[in-house]
């Protein structure tokens, strides 16, 4: 009896050549590429997959976004701990300044009510803008946006926050020029906040200012405030103008060189404030003329000799 049948499988069933599938998949993937940068075939495929595998970065990425997260607020909180420390430091620090500076203005106005002193009337000010600079390149001048028809006139004060700018040079009739400190043809009153003692202040160009007239060995020092003196009847005295930045003492000249620099916003344009004008000072008494006192001296010298 003859067995009818298949052959047997093979051991091991072998595909297609390893050489003939590299060669399919390759021609796949160029036929694939042109026809996705060519006619944009496979745009449908790239977003479903982009959808699918979206919640998967999402949370993939859940355990670095929560460690940043924690790390930031960390970091935050200990700067927020930092800067409140400091700004307590420092309200502690200018509390007893506070205090002293309130109990030295009531007692400066118990002293001026015993002395029967009139006390300083506070002037009026008005906001200005700066426009824009001089076309002088040799002087420090500025265009504010108030004139005669907003009160303005000429030798008015000019101040920003922090202290004087300049003083009002010209005025037209809706602009104004103001001359400021560091102009070479500028000089203001001054006097040292430590000691009370007075000079003249005057423009130096960039940005400088020169205390002039003092002697070599005058009570001075680096970093000395000087505020107006109110001399001069045009700024109110106290106000911050300078800091002494650099002292120069030479023994073979009679006078010392000292530069400083604005406090206030000279060279920083923006808003300022013109005050008003002070209160007109008393006059100075008359001289009495030389002629007036020989004739006088001679008569006595007479009745002596008589």
């Amino acid at each position: 009896m003859s067995v009818v049948g298949h052959a047997p499988p093979p051991f091991f069933k072998r595909g297609p050549a390893p050489l003939v599938r590299l060669a399919f998949f390759v021609s796949l993937s160029l036929i694939l590429l042109v026809a996705d940068l060519r006619f944009h075939t496979l745009e449908w495929a790239r977003l479903a997959v982009a959808t699918v595998a979206w919640p998967l970065q999402r949370i993939t990425w859940m355990p670095i976004d929560a460690a940043g997260d924690a790390g930031g607020y960390l970091t935050r909180q200990s700067t927020l701990l930092k800067e409140n420390e400091e700004l307590r430091r420092r309200q502690l620090g200018t509390a007893n300044l506070l205090l002293r500076q309130q109990h030295l203005e009531t007692e400066n106005m118990r002293l001026r009510a015993l002395l029967d002193m009139r006390a300083r009337q506070p002037v009026e000010g008005r906001i200005a803008e700066i426009l824009y600079a001089a076309r002088d390149p040799f002087s420090r001048r500025v265009i504010i946006d108030k004139g005669i028809q907003h009160g303005i006139s000429a030798g008015q004060a000019v101040v920003d926050d922090i202290g004087v700018i300049g003083q009002v040079a010209r005025v037209f009739p809706l602009t104004s020029e103001v001359l400021l400190l560091t102009d070479k043809d500028q000089a203001i009153p001054v006097e040292v906040q430590r000691n009370g003692l007075r000079a003249v202040l005057a423009g130096a160009g960039a940005g400088m200012m020169e205390l002039r007239f003092l002697a070599a060995n005058a009570e001075i020092q680096v970093g000395d405030i000087l505020v107006t003196s109110g001399l001069d009847g045009v700024y109110l005295p106290g106000l911050p103008v300078a800091k002494v930045a650099r002292i120069d003492r030479d023994s073979a000249y009679s006078f010392a060189r000292i530069t400083c620099a604005p406090l206030a916003g000279v060279e920083r344009h923006g808003l300022a404030l013109v005050l008003g004008a002070r209160t007109a000072l008393p006059p100075q008494p008359d001289d009495l003329p030389a002629t007036a006192d020989k004739p006088a001296a001679g008569k006595r010298v007479k009745k002596k000799a008589r």
